[in-house]
């Protein structure tokens, strides 16, 4: 799986980092709901005046979704045999 992460100032002009975004496939059904957490996540630490300047969304997932559906999202291929 293929990961982004994205880099921006806050209000309060503070360097912000946001790693560990998944990206999707176009006809992934799961798009569009973490499309949407995402904005309602940046919004959240854009306004933050906490001390941190590297925030996780892979564990802001972890807490927002259902475990079912988070790891749908984040699924990793076990291969057999160690091949």
């Amino acid at each position: 799986m293929l990961f982004k992460s994205l880099e921006f100032k806050n209000v309060y002009g503070q360097k912000v980092k946001i790693i560990d975004i998944p990206v999707l496939e176009e006809d992934s059904t799961y798009r569009f709901m973490v499309q949407m957490r995402l904005e309602t996540f940046i919004a959240k630490v854009y306004r933050s005046h906490e001390g941190r300047s590297v925030y996780s969304f892979r564990d802001y997932l972890k807490k927002a979704l259902k475990w079912p559906i988070y790891e749908q999202i984040f699924k990793t291929d076990i291969l057999k045999n160690n091949a």
